[in-house]
């Protein structure tokens, strides 16, 4: 039996997820890659940014995440303000909290799931594969680096790819426009 586990780099999923116009079903994203066949989950995490106390829709997506078997890992959004233009942005880089659970889960998968575009995690694929783990990227092409692309080769996917198989089909992308988070809020809907 194949053991997967499943890495969300939340706030790269949110906004693939406004780019492509419809919405990622997390629960089917574990079907798809861990709950068919001879696969089964070890484990799922979700990495993202949030306000101090997560409440209201927030709250209630971090609620069906557990529910539907991954672990959530927040961290608070933090206000940078450049110095330059005197334009604040809202940031919580999890990078390093994905990196850490990659490794110190290593023993528990045989294929990672990386749901991400970020080209920081270039060298953990490099790292994860020279160890023998096959390492999947799930990414848009455009939103992702060149350089983890080339260090998933075969095993990058294109989320589009994926749509029949992890959209959601409850909610359309018109009427979810006016309900999603703010796009500093890395949260999904």
């Amino acid at each position: 039996m194949e053991r997967v586990s499943v890495f969300v780099d939340g706030a790269n999923m949110y906004y693939a997820q406004k780019r492509l116009g419809w919405f990622i079903d997390y629960r089917r994203v574990l079907g798809h890659f861990a709950w068919s066949g001879d696969r089964e989950l070890s484990e799922a995490y979700y990495f993202t940014g949030t306000d101090s106390q997560p409440r209201g829709r927030e709250s209630a997506f971090f609620e069906y995440l557990m529910h539907a078997g991954y672990t959530v890992r927040t961290k608070s959004i933090k206000l940078i303000t450049d110095d330059a233009t005197g334009e604040t942005i809202e940031k919580a880089n999890l990078d390093i909290e994905i990196v850490i659970d990659l490794f110190n889960t290593i023993s528990r998968y045989d294929t990672c799931v990386l749901m991400s575009g970020d080209g920081d995690f270039e060298r953990v694929i490099e790292v994860l594969r020279a160890r023998g783990k096959r390492a999947i990227v799930v990414g848009l092409p455009e939103m992702t680096a060149r350089e983890l692309r080339n260090a998933a080769g075969a095993s990058y996917v294109d989320l589009r790819q994926l749509e029949g198989a992890v959209a959601r089909t409850d909610r359309l992308p018109e009427a979810a426009a006016d309900e999603g988070p703010s796009p500093g809020n890395t949260a999904e809907s």
